[in-house]
């Protein structure tokens, strides 16, 4: 039928016009890149798994070794994680190597130097554990504090044990002190004073958003499950109660996707598209993007767009898929708008073409 065919023709032709809007270039290859940063307008301070911090010029294409002293060990999926620049401080998430193959997502602080940097821990994430998954870790900077999130290393209920780190978001001060008003302290006495909220599983995204000032937060379901949402003090995101649509990856069931006493994702994904890195956009680069959280995937290979103003009817769209492979971190340009990307082994730039 005539009306088929053109619904099938602007369909296309939808498509086609997004896929128009931008570009995206190749600016260096790396090895298991992590995370990144922008140090200043020309330059991103970029981690790779295997152990090197990495300065990259994304005009020039130069990249230079910045030396380090962190103690970390390469096991599974732990490594360098990510890392995050303000004021000539760097903070870094790592997979710390405490002996006798034991880990845990720490976090070290050091002062910024384009040859070398010389980390001190400000946070390790107890009890140590024998396991190379779901270390987490991604940092944000909300005015005097560092959230970071911290993996529940694949020991499941572990994540609803307040007097262990792994499986929650972690507030801290800058310099490493606890915060006098994390839940610990007003109404949660048996939690660890640096955590924030509990019951998360694999949350490899965390960001400030520049409009709401909220924190807000990507995490890795089973077979299934990831979401999006806010972090939320004292709160329990449920993770092994809740399976959150997903289920174990021997297709038993954990538990349903959402239950009253917990908190309730903005955004699910069923199956899981492996969510990694998320910003809420702010530039002038694609302005008509400003306030939607942008998620990157591993598994999906996508870039995703989410406009979240209406809780209730969340819209979500497909920017692109299957362009520059697995895609680990993502970075927007504070000046230009421009949006940097980490795949698995590159860094990319997305422009309007």
């Amino acid at each position: 039928m005539a009306w088929k065919r053109l619904i099938i023709f602007l369909f296309f032709f939808s498509l086609s016009a997004e896929a128009e809007e931008f570009k995206l270039d190749k600016l260096v290859s790396l090895n298991k890149p992590w995370g990144s940063t922008f140090v200043d307008n020309d330059h991103l301070l970029v981690t790779e798994q295997s152990g090197s911090i990495k300065l990259v010029n994304i005009k020039t294409k130069e990249i230079s070794i910045v030396k380090h002293n962190l103690k970390f060990l390469e096991y599974g999926q732990g490594g360098l994680l990510d890392i995050i620049y303000q004021d000539n401080m760097v903070w870094i998430s790592y997979s710390e190597n405490r002996g006798n193959w034991k880990t845990s997502t720490s976090i070290a602080k050091g002062e910024f130097n384009n040859s070398e940097i010389k980390f001190e821990n400000i946070f390790q994430a107890n009890p140590p554990i024998d396991s190379g998954y779901h270390f987490g870790s991604r940092l944000a900077i909300k005015g005097k504090y560092l959230f970071a999130s911290a993996g529940e290393r694949g020991e499941g209920m572990i994540a609803q044990d307040a007097s262990k780190h792994p499986g929650s978001i972690i507030r801290i001060n800058l310099d490493g002190s606890i915060p006098k008003d994390n839940p610990k302290f007003l109404d949660k006495p048996k939690w660890l004073p640096e955590i924030y909220q509990i019951g998360v599983r694999n949350p490899q995204g965390l960001t400030l958003s520049p409009f709401d000032n909220k924190i807000y937060i990507s995490n890795h379901g089973a077979k299934g499950g990831d979401w999006f949402g806010e972090v939320k003090k004292g709160e329990n995101y449920g993770w092994k109660i809740l399976g959150w649509g997903g289920t174990n990856y021997n297709g038993t069931k954990i538990g349903p996707k959402w239950k009253p006493g917990f908190t309730k994702a903005i955004h699910y994904w069923v199956p899981s598209i492996a969510a990694s890195a998320i910003t809420i956009y702010k530039g002038k680069e694609f302005k008509e993007w400003n306030g939607l959280a942008l998620i990157t995937s591993l598994k999906d290979m996508s870039l995703r767009k989410l406009d979240f103003s209406d809780k209730e009817n969340v819209k979500e769209d497909v920017i692109f898929k299957n362009q520059i492979g697995r895609i680990r971190d993502i970075q927007v340009h504070s000046i230009t708008g421009k949006i940097y990307f980490l795949s698995q082994d590159a860094l990319w730039e997305m422009q309007k073409k």
